[in-house]
């Protein structure tokens, strides 16, 4: 066997970077003061995404930008968030790759398109739980309209299907506190498994501050990053990314290198 050892070259392949977005890249004021993030000051701070009525609401600090721009010249930059196809729309970052969206429910090509083959296939896990996840909506809506609750509680939907076939489907379920009592969120996540009959069999719940999210388990972002790799990205490239989530870990196994920022969810968990 000949032995062959590294000469540099000149020709540079890009790696594929598959980015989770919220609290990796840029996070909102609050959580940078909860951080203490270098390269944070007012000043300094550039606005990443807005909310519903085009206002400031999350930002990069001067060295996660400086990462960003780093990404943008260096690797084909492929988004995977929990944003679905509105929420995406208000970042304010340029992507020209593809989006995986919707915790892995939606995948969209280079061209903004929705993957059609991932589309089927997501119309076909999805249409069976309707039900199920139409008498969970009830129970939260109910819940959410009490005097005595905090909750804020969100259906995420898409369209799914091909041709005729096309559908509004549930993808999955929100809640928020609304004074951010992660302690109250934690509690309802233990509850849940005992809201209808075989409940675990159909769902997983992800719990993160202030954040909670009935899913489907055919709904994750491992699923969408795995179909990706093995049918549409170049198997001779390099795969790295990052994740703030301990739901963005599955995903992150798949790629050659991995890791997280120095703060949020899977940091805490590991400093534990």
């Amino acid at each position: 066997m000949t032995t062959m050892f590294f000469q540099p070259s000149l020709h540079i392949v890009k790696p594929y970077a598959l980015m989770d977005l919220d609290d990796t890249l840029f996070q909102t004021q609050r959580k940078i003061n909860a951080w203490h993030l270098p390269t944070a000051a007012p000043e300094d701070l550039v606005c990443a995404s807005v909310n519903k009525q085009g206002e400031p609401l999350s930002f990069m600090s001067q060295r996660q930008a400086a990462f960003f721009n780093w990404l943008l010249a260096s690797t084909e930059l492929i988004v995977v968030t929990a944003r679905d196809r509105h929420e995406i729309k208000r970042v304010k970052l340029p992507f020209d790759s593809w989006q995986i969206l919707t915790h892995g429910a939606v995948i969209l090509s280079p061209n903004g398109e929705p993957l059609g083959t991932w589309q089927q296939h997501m119309y076909d896990a999805l249409l069976p739980l309707q039900d199920k996840l139409a008498q969970l909506s009830a129970v939260f809506t109910k819940h959410a309209q009490s005097a005595s609750s905090h909750l804020v509680f969100t259906a995420h939907r898409d369209r799914f299907g091909r041709g005729s076939a096309h559908q509004d489907l549930t993808i999955y379920l929100a809640i928020k506190h609304g004074q951010k009592d992660h302690q109250a969120l934690a509690a309802l996540a233990e509850k849940l498994p005992t809201l209808i009959r075989g409940f675990e069999t159909d769902f997983y719940i992800h719990v993160n501050a202030n954040n909670l999210a009935i899913l489907p388990h055919a709904v994750h972002k491992r699923h969408a990053v795995q179909f990706l790799l093995a049918q549409h990205l170049d198997a001779q490239r390099p795969s790295f990314g990052f994740g703030d989530s301990l739901a963005d870990l599955p995903f992150l196994q798949l790629l050659d290198w991995y890791g997280m920022p120095n703060h949020g969810q899977m940091h805490d968990n590991i400093s534990r």
